[in-house]
């Protein structure tokens, strides 16, 4: 074995290195054909866009060699409800009840008229912004989430042209098509909130995202791809969800849609349909395996039992569920019933370890603690999620397989000392231990010396826009507020501000 030995460092971001590229690290995991394994000062060889080597002692000539030490060369984590916007859900932690705070449309807001708070602009940077900060948190497959609250309907065509974009420039792999929705929710009065239903204008979107994925599925090398994401499903009719998985089959893509989340849903839907949820869904032969079904905390026993049945993958987000009280019950009773689990991040922080973390927490809270091993969550952000998408190449480190990889520190002071990887990762790690991201064989993002680069975009710049951005949005809450109190009403600082 030849080749220059470089860092990092050295490497040219956003690019695949001129050559076979060779990795070393303290730690691989290798999914051989005997299952998945860890190897101990293995190697990881990326010939173009591909893995072409797993193991230790390669024997062939590289152009490249890259020692990373103390760290973990992983399959890239995949985040199938993975934040693409500057995320509103988080002024729901200490400001409630969330009809009071602007998280409900109410009448006034409504009959004067829903209107984009966002610039064309500023929706195309978003979408920038987050996947810059999906990458610096290991993920390599991202298939977007954007609140609805703050738009005038539905996403829009022009921005996820701009996404694609942003995908391509960065080196993120992407499934996703513009959000759209027949219904939403409006305030009546204090906690009354009622579904509003316009089909037609949901029917409008799902032809737009149809168009969209036929003008970009398998563009930019194959990175994007097609995936309809109708919106929460208290927002949808009956019709729309049969189009949406008429169309999924013809496109021969994959359906992402919100169900068994919370009490409002499960309230609305069964007012609207008399059942839950799944069981309507069930009731119009729409469950299957194209469907990835977020989150699944509010789901009865019979709703799982369906989810099994059909073969339903669930997307577990358990940082946002448990900000609002809710834990999925249980993630390794789930696993026991044969439920196919990928993982999402669906807030800000995008972290998935940190994810990954709540989720063991829920999951040794709901049940036995020998029931779900770090290495379950583990395969779940990674093996899980490639599942969900119909892609078993995805979410693997082995010969033959696309060099979508993530390298994790596991040299940092304070996961010291180190055990088993997986478990310092899982049990004390965070996305800010992430030292290197590469897509398709490309370098997309880097840590040296504990600042991160990511191709394509400035982030000290990038990071200071997003602020201001985001405050620009929020001091509009009190417009579609319910009798439109003054931000400082709305949003109280922790403690009194003192006087000066």
């Amino acid at each position: 074995m030849t080749g220059e030995a470089t860092g990092l460092g050295q490497l040219a971001l956003g690019q695949r290195a001129d050559g076979p590229l060779l990795l070393s690290a303290r730690w691989v995991i290798h999914d051989s054909p005997q299952g998945r394994r860890l190897i101990e000062h293995g190697e990881v060889v990326i010939t173009d866009g591909q893995v072409s080597f797993v193991g230790r002692d390669y024997p062939g000539e590289v152009a490249r060699r890259v020692d990373l030490g103390m760290s973990l060369i992983s399959p890239g984590l995949i985040d199938l409800d993975a934040l693409s916007d500057l995320d509103t859900t988080i002024l729901g932690i200490d400001h409630q009840p969330g009809w009071a705070k602007g998280r409900v449309w109410p009448r006034s807001y409504v009959e004067r008229g829903p209107y984009e708070m966002y610039s064309p602009g500023e929706l195309a940077f978003q979408k920038r912004f987050a996947f810059a900060q999906l990458l610096q948190s290991g993920i390599t497959t991202a298939a977007p989430i954007a609140s609805l609250f703050y738009r005038q309907w539905g996403e829009s065509v022009a921005e996820f042209d701009a996404a694609v974009d942003a995908a391509a420039d960065l080196g993120l792999r992407i499934y996703l098509s513009p959000a759209y929705r027949a219904g939403g929710m409006v305030l009546e009065a204090p906690g009354e909130m009622r579904p509003v239903f316009d089909e037609a204008r949901g029917l409008q979107g799902l032809e737009d995202a149809v168009a969209f994925i036929r003008r970009h599925d398998g563009s930019q090398g194959g990175l994007v791809r097609g995936l309809l994401a109708p919106d929460r499903v208290e927002t949808c009719t009956g019709e729309l969800l049969r189009r949406t998985f008429a169309a999924a089959e013809e496109l021969d893509c994959p359906v992402r849609l919100h169900m068994a989340q919370g009490q409002m849903e499960l309230d609305t839907v069964r007012a609207l349909h008399g059942c839950t949820a799944p069981h309507w869904l069930a009731g119009m032969g729409l469950l299957g395996p194209r469907l990835i079904a977020p989150h699944a905390t509010c789901a009865t026993t019979e709703d799982l039992a369906l989810y099994a049945e059909n073969g339903v993958s669930i997307v577990h987000c358990p940082l946002v569920s448990g900000r609002h009280g809710a834990m999925l019950n249980s993630f390794g009773e789930l696993r026991g019933m044969g439920i196919n689990i990928a993982m999402g991040t669906d807030t800000a922080p995008p972290d998935m370890l940190l994810n990954l973390l709540v989720g063991l927490i829920g999951a040794h809270v709901k049940g036995p603690q020998h029931q779900t091993p770090t290495r379950d969550l583990w395969d779940a952000a990674t093996i899980g999620g490639g599942d969900a998408l119909g892609r078993p190449d995805l979410g693997r480190l082995r010969a033959g397989g696309p060099a979508d990889i993530a390298v994790f520190a596991l040299d940092d002071a304070i996961m010291t000392p180190a055990i088993d990887p997986i478990t310092t990762l899982v049990a004390g790690g965070s996305g800010k231990v992430t030292r290197a991201v590469f897509v398709d064989g490309r370098l997309s993002m880097r840590r040296i010396a504990g600042q991160a680069e990511v191709a394509g975009l400035d982030l000290p710049d990038a990071q200071a826009r997003a602020q201001a951005q985001f405050d620009g949005l929020v001091a509009k809450y009190p417009e579609r507020s319910w009798q439109h109190p003054p931000l400082s009403d709305l949003f109280p600082p922790s403690y009194p501000l003192e006087s000066s």
